[in-house]
């Protein structure tokens, strides 16, 4: 099938039609074979060939609540990252802001292999080092809270052209989305503390007096920028690394911002935070990742990581948010909520999501020189009393056997989304497919 219509609604049966305007054809050619993909409901996705681009993703981010935002943070985190060889993203070809598209070379992405963890964390280092080092976030809010009509984070305007690949279709971003920077990164606050407070005397757990300042000067450091600005995902799930013959590659940047890659680092230990698909990997395993990406970013920086890993363990715990899905988040109290019901979200529950967080904390600061005793122990305390209140928990698995799926076109919105489906292109390659 070939279609030139520039509408990304509308069509006899309903489905959303390839919204390639003139200015992505003149610049890019007309497309051809082109096969609409499942997506997350916030976007809609195809494949396609194009004759001066070969095969490549076309991704929409839908109208809704801050697509606009969505959509310059996910341009801005692709020209950033896309300066970089060898590279961990595709290329961003071409954009249309006016539809919210963007076309990315489409790549092949196979099955992971044992102790995948290693080469995603290197990856994730070198993603997060490609923040150029005078970066400055926007002191905002992230993009769920920001108004639909927010338009824009890119980076600085004095980076914007060195971040641009030198093959993205020329004058397809109107000049005001090219001097924004990305928002910075917003870590827990004073409602997250109170809600576990509350859930921790709701388990009958007694809490340490020194707890309520740990907590608050825990979000006093999360919330500090670093020196040395991270490049940040916001998604870093399984499904959205691809595991390419040349290496991972990141898609769906819908959530990127500038911060301390510390706080994506840690979602190896607490397991995947903002993800359908929870893992747990073991002890001597999540020391070489780390240990990896500590080594990657100081080769990539010059620099050391700032901050400490428990830190942003204890964030992710705190955080009840962390424990639905996108759309659900700001929406309730969800600590509140699994006093009273327990619910499933992709391959984990929220209570099982919960006693693992809590095992991590409560491990990792008795194991490290912290600020945080009295969370650990409270940590320890609360992990307890979960499972004597609900015994029947068990705990997060590890990764899954590899099993064979079908050959589908991979590219961004078609990863790790709410749904928890994931396409891959090409054979599956041996080792654990995670989830």
């Amino acid at each position: 099938m070939t279609t030139d219509v520039e509408s990304g609604t509308g069509g006899g049966d309903g489905r959303p039609q390839l919204p390639f305007g003139a200015a992505l054809r003149d610049a890019l050619g007309a497309p051809g074979e082109v096969r609409l993909l499942d997506s997350s409901p916030r976007s809609s996705v195809w494949a396609a060939e194009l004759p001066r681009g070969g095969p490549v993703v076309v991704k929409q981010l839908v109208q809704g609540p801050g697509a606009g935002e969505r959509y310059a943070r996910e341009v801005a985190g692709l020209r950033i990252a896309g300066r970089l060889s060898p590279p961990v993203t595709p290329r961003l070809l071409g954009t249309d802001p006016s539809a919210r598209v963007l076309v990315l070379e489409r790549v092949e992405h196979g099955a992971p292999g044992e102790g995948w963890e290693v080469a995603y964390a290197t990856a994730l280092a070198r993603l997060h080092a490609t923040a150029p080092a005078e970066a400055a976030p926007a002191d905002t809010a992230p993009a769920e809270a920001a108004p639909a009509d927010t338009a824009a984070a890119t980076a600085p305007a004095d980076t914007a052209a060195a971040t641009a690949p030198a093959d993205t279709a020329a004058a397809t971003a109107p000049a005001d989305t090219e001097s924004a920077p990305l928002p910075r990164w917003s870590g827990p606050g004073r409602t997250d503390i109170d809600s576990f407070l509350t859930l921790a005397r709701w388990l009958g757990a007694a809490v340490p007096a020194q707890v309520p300042d740990e907590l608050e000067r825990l979000t006093r450091r999360l919330d500090r920028t670093p020196r040395r600005p991270a490049l940040l995902h916001g998604d870093p799930c399984p499904g959205n690394d691809l595991h390419t013959a040349d290496g991972i590659r990141f898609i769906d940047f819908e959530q990127a911002s500038l911060g301390n890659g510390l706080n994506e680092l840690a979602y190896l230990r607490v397991g995947f935070p903002t993800c359908w698909c929870v893992t747990a990997a073991p002890e001597p395993l999540l020391l070489s990742a780390e240990a990896a990406y500590r080594s990657t970013w100081r080769e990539a920086t010059g620099t050391e990581p700032e901050g400490e890993l428990a830190d942003a363990c204890a964030g992710w715990l705190i955080r009840g948010d962390a424990l639905v899905e996108r759309a659900l988040r700001g929406s309730a109290d969800q600590l509140a909520r699994l006093t009273r019901e327990d619910w499933t979200w992709g391959t984990a529950t929220a209570r099982q999501r919960l006693l693992h967080r809590l095992e991590v904390v409560a491990r990792m600061v008795r194991n490290t020189d912290t600020s945080l005793a009295g969370l650990g122990t409270l940590s320890a305390d609360m992990a307890g009393r979960v499972l004597t209140r609900w015994p029947e928990l068990r705990p997060v698995r590890p990764a899954a056997p590899t099993r064979t799926r079908d050959r589908r076109p991979t590219g961004p919105g078609t990863g790790a989304n709410q749904r928890g489906r994931r396409w891959v292109l090409g054979p599956m390659r041996g080792g654990a497919s995670r989830c």
